[in-house]
């Protein structure tokens, strides 16, 4: 794959590539509309796909934040045209490398050494390459390494980048007021976390330690002494990224295995730590040649204050979903509904996050759960369906719910998202044999 010499840094620079990304997205509209008149037909298929194109080549070249929100978006495949779940999935795993004279600049920038002098060998052409960073692999006294380096610029561009795509953002989900404002917080506070390394590697040890308990999960160790703010050493770990596991894999039993240390260490996180893992991407799990699961990456981990996880949780509980009384008081305290709201809104948003809620929670609702049920997850893309074409949620205030949310059902989508590509069949509550 080539290499990239330079990232834009500048906010005048990052600013002309967005626009010169939206051109091009208007030019494929003007296209798509000129054949529709010749031909009736036609779908808006190819016309998705010269979109998803143009905009994951526009955001590969910035990285950082901008390639982050098509990752995040990417997880999301019940709600995303399938051309666009495709090509930013992309964005976990094939992006340009940075060229190895830039990777030795970051080096010495860092340590005031090259990786030469502090690895007794390093590999300068790197084997991973994401949205924030890229991986690279050293060997130390016989011990193979991945080095993490981060891209230059990526953590003083973020907030500039959301400023830019603040206005779009807020035009699609309808968000009204100054209220929307905490959503972009919650969103530019968890990105800036994820480019400080030293934060990452404090993160990542204090998971390790909590969770190595876990049956059929391993997790790498990490090197403080080889680590700073923009460079993160861990063990090597081999295995299969998560999704060409799931490609290949015949066997149910090594399925629910391997689905079941997922969750278990998903649900210990929530309900023990109250702190999660809340990038649950295929990018960042891989299965390892004794069939368990190595988790990687903590960098994004989401805080649940007791004030949030309490209401959250207990709206998993059908007796309350079912209790209009209840139900409607959860929804105040989860700021999902609001004192200004007027009585159309009430009623419309009480009954959309009925439907959504009845729907989403039903894994928790007995003992075990079978996520190769594709029943579940057809009526989840129809609900989504539905929505995207429901005229009145345009009108709406998109102003809805905690900014704890944000991170808390992206966490929850990536997970089951990953669960049914695994097709496990898992037990709801075994978690709790680790308390």
């Amino acid at each position: 794959m080539k290499t990239i010499d330079y990232i834009p840094t500048s906010k005048i620079e990052r600013a002309t590539k967005l626009v010169q990304t939206g051109a091009k997205v208007g030019v494929n509209y003007l296209k798509y509309y000129g054949e529709k008149i010749v031909n009736s037909d036609l779908t808006r298929d190819k016309l998705n796909e010269d979109n998803a194109e143009d905009i994951y080549d526009g955001l590969k070249s910035l990285k950082g934040s901008a390639l982050k929100v098509a990752q995040m978006l990417s997880m999301d495949k019940n709600f995303l045209p399938q051309a666009y779940v495709e090509k930013f999935s992309l964005s976990q795993f094939s992006v340009p490398p940075l060229s190895a004279p830039l990777v030795l600049k970051t080096f010495k920038t860092n340590f005031g050494k090259t990786p030469y002098e502090i690895f007794d060998e390093f590999n300068a052409e790197s084997v991973n390459a994401a949205s924030i960073g890229q991986v690279h692999l050293a060997k130390k006294n016989g011990k193979k390494l991945a080095v993490k380096i981060q891209y230059p610029g990526v953590a003083n561009s973020i907030s500039s980048d959301l400023a830019l795509v603040k206005p779009m953002a807020i035009r699609m989900f309808n968000l009204q007021g100054k209220d929307s404002d905490k959503y972009f917080k919650e969103v530019e506070d968890k990105l800036i976390e994820e480019t400080n390394y030293t934060l990452e590697l404090k993160q990542s040890q204090e998971v390790v330690a909590a969770c190595q308990k876990i049956e059929n999960l391993v997790f790498p160790a990490y090197y403080p002494e080889f680590s700073s703010e923009k460079i993160l050493t861990m063990d090597w770990m081999t295995g299969k990224h998560l999704s060409e596991f799931t490609a290949e894999n015949t066997n149910q039993e090594t399925a629910n295995k391997v689905g079941q240390a997922l969750w278990d260490f998903y649900m210990y996180q929530i309900h023990v730590l109250r702190k999660v893992h809340a990038d649950p991407h295929p990018g960042n799990f891989l299965v390892d040649n004794n069939q368990q699961l190595v988790a990687l990456d903590f960098g994004c981990m989401k805080s649940i204050p007791n004030d949030f996880y309490v209401p959250y949780f207990e709206l998993i509980n059908k007796e309350i979903i079912d209790n209009k009384q209840l139900f409607n008081a959860k929804l105040f305290e989860l700021e999902i509904l609001r004192k200004e709201d007027t009585p159309e809104e009430i009623a419309y948003f009480t009954s959309m996050f009925y439907d959504l809620l009845s729907l989403f929670t039903l894994p928790f609702q007995n003992t075990h759960f079978d996520f190769s049920d594709e029943v579940f997850f057809n009526n989840i893309a129809q609900l989504g369906e539905r929505f995207a074409k429901d005229t009145n949620l345009r009108k709406m205030n998109g102003n809805r719910g905690s900014k704890h949310f944000i991170y808390m059902n992206r966490t929850f989508f990536g997970l089951y998202n990953l669960m049914f590509d695994l097709k496990t069949s898992i037990a709801v509550n075994q978690y709790q044999n680790y308390l």
